[in-house]
């Protein structure tokens, strides 16, 4: 019998509070399909009170006016409580979401840590006053506060997300509403008990878990500064429209599609095992995994065959053990979507290499094989759309030209890799591939470079100083002429 965790409350100007309504999301272990947790699910009147007391704690509260030290201080109690309780926090996602344990220890808890400390170095860095010469006055500009920022934050990487939000929100002075997912609300209980302890004041951070008809209305509320997003293009384009209707800033980072181009010198044994644990990552379930494979037409029975045989050796399981690579996606509708996919691609005219079904190994689980698609053209709908799920294409191209157009050829333009003896040649093509973020010869999201989209994968960015840029309002002080500090 799995243990239950239960939280009868929402956490809310600091404290827990009783829920308004009775409403309940229950938790469901994408392992077992056996009910693991259950937290209230809040109400519309549950939003206006955390969206009040995130109000008045920065129009009237202590957390604005601090010095900014003084709130790094407290954010960097949060950074080591995820460094030093890494594993429960890791466990705890896995459990939620069918994250691979050793996938989760980087991405689902340190990883939220190497964030905050992101943003403590980015606020320490930032020139948040400066003087200027003006045409006819001398200026100063000042970076201020955006103020309080509705924080919605999607089921496969929750706390990662997380903190790609509150970090440079709470550097810049910020108060946070942070809407987690129905799929992973308990572990934001766990970060409510982080903030609480590191000494973050009431009203600063407010947690409302939710589905989407309330999660508009937060978005919606007009006393929200800013909303933050993480998650699919119709629904940011849903809050973009929302937002429009008080003007309210925002932020999304949405949906990708990225293309990973093998050029045909690349050293096969590198390439393979540095860039496939980057497309099938969490499971398929990252908005950067490297989802389509561009291969040379010259080297493509050759690549294909290797890609192939290491696919088929992904080891698929229980998520909390140790070895296992490939574990069950977030809920049954995921992996129909998948399952879906497959039949489309085949209908399509691509073959499967490997995978293509349910593993016989996992009865019991929203499982997927790993699913390689060779002879994959870039028109068909498994290389266009966002699948978010075990599910890898090979496209075969003739010159770079034609890859890079194979590449571009896409609504999104999120991320990307090339592969290449030749460095400075695949800084060229990482040139000409209209992305956010692009990779030679490996792959990373650096904490402390922009991350964000071109096209369909979103507007604005997060991390480094261009991420706290976008938790702050720009202010004009013009000065007497004859004014010296």
């Amino acid at each position: 019998m799995t243990d239950v965790l239960e939280y009868g409350q929402l956490f809310i100007d600091g404290h827990l509070v009783d829920p308004a309504g009775s409403d309940v999301i229950e938790v469901v272990s994408p392992h077992t399909e056996q009910v693991i947790g259950r937290v209230p699910h809040a109400a519309k009147e549950d939003v206006d009170r955390a969206v009040a007391a995130a109000r008045r704690a920065f129009d009237e509260g202590p957390w604005p006016r601090m010095a900014l030290e003084e709130r790094l201080e407290i954010v960097g109690r949060i950074k080591d409580a995820f460094m030093t309780r890494y594993d429960e926090i890791a466990r705890l996602i896995s459990s939620e979401n069918g994250s691979p344990y050793s996938w989760s220890i980087f991405a689902q808890s340190m990883g939220a840590g190497m964030l905050y400390d992101s943003a403590i170095n980015a606020a320490r860095a930032f020139p948040f006053e400066e003087k200027r010469a003006g045409v006819l006055n001398p200026l100063l500009v000042r970076k201020e506060a955006v103020g309080v920022v509705a924080a919605v934050v999607p089921w496969n990487v929750p706390q990662f997300v997380t903190a790609a939000k509150l970090g440079p929100a709470f550097a810049s002075g910020c108060t946070v509403v942070l809407k987690p997912s129905p799929e992973t609300p308990l572990d934001a209980y766990l970060l409510a008990d982080i903030c609480k302890e590191a000494g973050l004041p009431d009203g600063v951070l407010n947690i409302v878990p939710a589905d989407r008809e309330v999660s508009e209305y937060l978005v919606g509320h007009p006393d929200i500064d800013k909303v933050a997003f993480t998650g699919s293009v119709n629904a940011g384009k849903r809050i973009m429209e929302v937002a429009a209707r008080n003007l309210t800033r925002v932020t999304l980072e949405l949906g990708g599609k990225s293309a990973a181009i093998i050029l045909p010198d690349a050293d096969l044994e590198h390439t393979v095992t540095t860039l496939m644990p980057n497309s099938f990552m969490n499971n398929g379930q990252a908005c950067v995994a490297q989802t389509r494979i561009l291969v040379p037409r010259g080297r493509y029975d050759e690549i294909s065959e290797r890609i192939a045989a290491w696919v088929s050796e992904l080891v698929v399981g229980d998520p909390l053990d140790a070895a296992t690579q490939v574990g069950p996606l977030v809920a049954r509708r995921q992996q129909q979507r998948s399952l879906d996919y497959i039949r489309i691609g085949q209908d399509e005219g691509a073959k499967v290499l490997t995978g293509g079904g349910r593993p016989e190994s996992q009865p019991t689980g929203w499982y997927v094989e790993p699913t390689l698609f060779g002879d994959v053209d870039n028109s068909m709908r498994i290389a266009q759309e966002e699948i978010f799920g075990p599910v890898v294409c090979l496209l075969p191209y003739g010159d770079e030209a034609d890859a890079v157009k194979i590449a571009n050829d896409s609504e999104f333009g999120l991320s990307g890799s090339v592969w290449t003896q030749d460095v400075e040649r695949g800084i060229d093509i990482a040139r000409q591939v209209r992305t956010g973020t692009y990779s030679v010869n490996t792959y990373g999201v650096d904490f402390n470079g922009p991350f964000g989209g071109f096209k369909n994968s979103g507007i604005g960015r997060e991390f480094g100083p261009e991420g706290l840029a976008a938790y702050l309002e720009s202010k004009s002080i013009a000065l007497p002429k004859d004014y010296q500090a």
